[in-house]
């Protein structure tokens, strides 16, 4: 006998085995990690399509959704991966250790931001690469470019050497077959 938990999975109730909610849930929750922060649109349209599948993939409304259903289905929308890479890449559990344990950050690259951006993200991509406020850096920049400490050549060789943010891989409605 297993136990059974309900859940709402895109605005839908289903009943899922425990085994199989614990592995929609981290599959989820890999997801989310991989997503820009805030971005709850996309994560609700993840979660309406894993609903719509479960849907197509058990008969009744009665049946309970089992493990099998949750790798099928997680096999059809894909790997957590083809989401893109996890913003915080500390955190993931195949992180290279160090001899003592602990988890090693790989380095940091410096990039001009694809979101935060205003003429060529180059101050979105400074604010993401020292963890602060890009609005913050934006003044500061007009701040020096105004009162002569920084030339607004400097500004445009930036934006010529520091390379674009790479595009994120992400297709919700791509089907493997």
């Amino acid at each position: 006998m297993k136990e059974t938990v309900n859940v709402n999975i895109g605005s839908g109730a289903f009943t899922l085995d425990k085994d199989a909610c614990q592995l929609l849930s981290s599959y989820f929750d890999d997801i989310r990690r991989r997503l820009p922060e805030g971005d709850a649109e996309t994560m609700a349209d993840i979660e309406a399509r894993v609903a719509e599948i479960f849907r197509e993939r058990v008969a009744s409304p009665m049946r309970v959704i089992t493990i099998e259903v949750v790798r099928a289905t997680m096999a059809q929308m894909g790997a957590p991966s083809d989401f893109g890479e996890p913003r915080n890449p500390g955190a993931e559990s195949d992180a290279p250790q160090t001899e003592s344990g602990q988890a090693q950050n790989p380095p940091r690259k410096l990039y001009r931001s694809r979101t935060e951006r205003s003429i060529a993200g180059i101050c979105g991509g400074l604010g993401a690469f020292f963890d602060t406020d890009p609005t913050m850096i934006r003044l500061v920049m007009l701040l020096l470019i105004l009162f002569g400490g920084l030339s607004i050549w400097v500004y445009i060789i930036l934006w010529f050497v520091i390379p674009e943010e790479p595009a994120r891989k992400f297709n919700p409605f791509r089907k493997k077959f």
